[in-house]
């Protein structure tokens, strides 16, 4: 295991920070993004249409709801009177939209906020709509349904349901899965709310009825916690006595990136056979193989045997826990020597988990690395043969003693060497060990000026030891994006997405990929991207919770700039000899006041990430960057660099809403003014009007009475706007990750003397 450079690098800029500052733990950490929370209801059955409600973070101006997937649109919901009903849209799901998980998001004036799950199923689907905290308030649940619902804290859910002996029904609920904060306990009861059958660690309920009638389904958090964000779907299902249960849609682990290999079968071509739980019944075995089996029943050891020659090579692969099961694969591969009474095992190699290629964050949080891991409790590795004979290799789950579930499964895969790589990435995290420890979910919403940096790890497999280059495609107008490859040997490389200033608003689905030689062809692969389910400021608060993302959505805002863009003066390949030095003329510009006068920057780009730390001043237009060539021994060759550091920015939210509160304030104001003066002219009008024109005089000073007093209730609520609005776009310390636009540079060979 190797500690992430850059996150290192990251790591020490801050700290550095942290002693110019002492009060970089009282700042908060990252700008502001828009985030999306909720949905409710989470999802709808194919072919039909929602009306969806959202809360989120930094999203009062969200005027578009967009998914992942192009069969599901919305559009704002609006009023009798054609207004919009803030943070409420008409959702339609296609009837050929997949069924199964995909992302919601929302478009702000920051840009696209993070993701919520939003499910499309086969099943009829309703809503809570009220409290069902009591048996007898139970809310009815027809067979064959989903119910969306949120839970209430320090109570349970009831639901009822009728069913006819014999019936065999499935109860599951989708919590975790779904980005839920929820850990469902779920039981069956009957009519009287006695239990029958109870579910604590979030699987199904498997219900064989005993009787016609009516029976009740409880709901409740483990720690009968609740709230908004303790969202579920209930299924209730019949099916057949021989039929597998089918869990809810699921969304997959940062780990399950690596998994499966390219070009494997869906399914495996052969099965484990029962027995081959010990050494005298081993199941016999041909390589290569691709065998499913699962680890049931408890502290199950399923046994291979196979015959293999001396000098061969054998890659061992094993997915399980990347197939989002709680199991923790490992395998013992020994050498038989004789039979019966003396045979004897030799052991040859213990293959056990899949290991981060980089330093992964100690606690969970951003505090010494990144908060998500790419590593697995799966398994790839190889298996060398030193003499020809017979070997056996046995299967456990290290922890399956305690499991006794059929649905653990694991599919096998020994090979001959299959080189290839795969990758995951995420958007950059600072690591303060002093200040906030964050695992924030942070969309590639870019301000003008901005450049994001994502860092991107890979998986290797079967040997595969080469360069891996990045590249970024289908981005907004005035987005580009440059990779800094996966040198040789390495396992991270880093992706800058940039976005020019002034860059008209945008958003776009980015497509994000590697690319390698291997045995002379060009190899490319997906590379995924990971976030947090909820973004998480603080270790006190809750722990995190990272995913993969469906989909790489990419946005730029036309509102608000970054707070400096640092820039090489002169946009061209910048040209040095071999072993000399490199001075590069930089730009800043300054866009905010900061605390503290200088930042020192460290370096991206193989070739050149050993540059010392430097200085830049955040007070003046202009600085310099010098590269010693010599001292780095950076060989010919064409390079990409950036520089990267941190910054703490006298940020201001959104001061355009103050300008528009206050001009709504003024306008009110002038409208009460003109009302009033408009009252008392009719009220003495009144006092000379005619019994002829009283009635008239009456009525209007009545509807202009009326119109006082509606002019009176918002000019209250535009006076808070404007207090809110004020207090929000006050000056606020934040530090944030600063990249510089990329950088080439050409190392020209030196003169042979």
């Amino acid at each position: 295991m190797i500690f992430s450079k850059h996150a290192q690098c990251l790591f020490n800029c801050v700290t550095a920070l942290a002693l110019l500052s002492s009060s970089l733990w009282a700042q908060a950490v990252c700008l502001p993004a828009p985030r999306l929370l909720t949905t409710f209801p989470m999802g709808g059955e194919v072919g039909s249409t929602v009306e969806v409600s959202i809360t989120g973070e930094n999203i009062e101006d969200a005027d578009l709801l967009s998914f992942s997937h192009p069969g599901i649109t919305a559009i704002p919901k609006v009023n009798d009177k054609g207004i919009p009903v803030p943070n409420t849209f008409v959702v339609s799901i296609k009837k050929d939209c997949p069924v199964g998980i995909h992302e919601a998001r929302v478009m702000t004036r920051l840009g696209v906020s993070s993701s919520r799950v939003f499910n499309v199923g086969s099943l009829s689907e309703i809503n809570q709509v009220k409290p069902n905290t009591t048996l007898e308030k139970a809310m009815p649940l027809a067979v064959d349904s989903i119910c969306n619902a949120s839970m209430t804290k320090q109570a349970i859910d009831f639901y009822s349901f009728d069913a006819q002996q014999g019936q065999r029904i499935v109860v599951d609920c989708a919590a975790k899965g779904i980005d839920s904060k929820l850990n469902p306990v779920l039981v069956i009861a009957d009519a009287k709310g006695n239990d029958l059958l109870v579910e604590r660690r979030g699987g199904a309920l498997d219900f064989d009825v005993p009787a016609d009638g009516k029976y009740i389904i409880k709901v409740h958090d483990l720690t009968f916690n609740g709230g908004g964000e303790y969202f579920y779907r209930l299924a209730l299902k019949a099916i057949s006595k021989d039929e597998a249960i089918v869990r809810l849609p699921s969304t997959n682990t940062v780990s399950s990136f690596s998994w499966p290999p390219e070009g494997l079968a869906e399914n495996a071509a052969a099965s484990e056979a029962e027995p081959n739980n010990d050494h005298t019944q081993p199941q016999k075995i041909t390589l290569p193989c691709d065998i499913s089996g699962s680890f049931f029943p408890a502290a199950d050891v399923d046994t291979f045997e196979f015959a293999a020659k001396k000098g061969d090579v054998w890659w061992v692969e094993v997915a399980s826990e990347r197939l989002g099961l709680p199991t923790d694969p490992s395998i013992v591969v020994q050498k038989v020597t004789g039979e019966g009474k003396d045979e004897t095992l030799t052991d040859v190699v213990e293959l056990t988990d899949i290991s981060s290629p980089i330093k992964v964050s100690s606690n969970g949080y951003s505090y010494d690395g990144p908060p998500y891991n790419p590593g697995s409790a799966d398994i790839l590795g190889k298996v060398e043969i030193k003499e020809d004979g017979n070997y056996r290799l046995q299967l456990t789950d290290l922890f399956g003693g305690t499991r006794n579930d059929p649905r653990n499964i694991y599919r096998l895969i020994i090979r001959k060497a299959q080189p290839d790589f795969a990758l995951v990435g995420w958007a950059l995290h600072m690591n303060l060990r002093n200040g906030d420890r964050n695992a924030l979910s942070k969309p590639i919403a870019l301000r003008g000026g901005a450049t994001i940096p994502l860092e991107i790890v890979a998986v290797r497999r079967d040997g595969f030891n080469g360069e891996i280059n990045l590249t970024m495609s289908g981005l907004p107008e005035g987005v580009t994006a440059t990779g800094l490859k996966i040198p040789a040997g390495k396992s991270t490389g880093i992706m800058l997405v940039t976005a020019k200033a002034n860059v008209p608003r945008g958003l776009s689905s980015a497509t994000l990929t590697g690319t390698a030689d291997i045995n002379g062809a060009p190899v490319t692969r997906q590379c995924f991207m990971a976030s947090m389910a909820w973004p998480v400021p603080n270790a006190w608060s809750e722990i995190p919770s990272p995913r993969l993302l469906v989909d790489v959505p990419v946005s730029v805002s036309n509102s608000e700039q970054a707070p400096i863009t640092i820039s090489a003066k002169e946009q061209k390949v910048l040209e040095v000899t071999e072993g000399e030095k490199l001075t590069i003329p930089l730009v800043q510009t300054l866009r905010s006041d900061f605390s503290g006068t200088k930042m020192s920057l460290k370096t991206y780009g193989e070739g050149f990430d050993r540059t010392p730390a430097f200085d830049v001043p955040l007070n003046e237009e202009t600085s310099q960057a010098v590269l010693d060539l010599g001292t780095l021994k950076t060989p010919p060759g064409d390079y990409t660099i950036a520089f990267y550091g941190s910054a703490v920015a006298k940020y201001r939210y959104n001061p355009e809403a103050v300008t528009i509160a206050e001009a709504t304030l003024k306008r009110l104001q002038e409208e009460s003014t003109a009302i009033a003066a408009e009252l008392k002219t009719l009220t003495e009008s009144a006092k000379t009007a005619t019994e002829a024109d009283k009635a008239n005089v009456e009525a209007s000073v009545q509807s202009v009475t009326e119109k006082q007093k509606a002019n009176a209730a918002a000019l209250k609520v535009a006076e808070q706007q404007v207090k809110t609005a004020t207090a929000k776009a006050k000056p606020k310390d934040i530090v944030d990750i600063v990249v510089s636009t990329p950088i080439t540079i050409r190392v020209n060979p030196a003169e042979k003397k």
